[in-house]
């Protein structure tokens, strides 16, 4: 990784030796958040997502909360974002979240599996 980024909002990539920047680094901002667990970050206790709190729950009844909990999340920590909506997809047991939402340029949208 010898590559410097001129854009404003850079970070390392996750599981490659890269960089993400601009929109790729809200996409993987979103994942990062709701895939870390509240209380996982001992800087910042509070980030992340109560999401993993619903993992053994049927997934019907686990939808609605999972949702609520990307939502809140993402509003909280990322604010370089407008979010759109937050759609649940089921795949068997698997809660697969598709997240839309909208930067100066329009809308985009990041999905998460679970």
């Amino acid at each position: 990784m010898n590559r410097l980024s001129d854009s404003l909002h850079w970070q390392p990539a996750l599981n490659r030796p890269d960089l993400v920047e601009a929109e790729a680094d809200i996409h993987q901002c979103i994942r990062i958040i709701l895939t870390t667990p509240k209380g996982c970050d001992p800087h910042r206790p509070d980030f992340g997502s109560d999401i993993h709190l619903y993992i053994d729950h049927p997934v019907t009844q686990a939808v609605p909360h999972v949702v609520r909990e990307a939502v809140e999340a993402i509003r909280r920590w990322e604010p370089r974002c407008q979010l759109v909506k937050v759609a649940p997809l089921i795949d068997g047991a698997r809660i697969i979240l598709r997240v839309t939402w909208r930067i100066a340029a329009g809308v985009r949208e990041t999905e998460v599996r679970l």
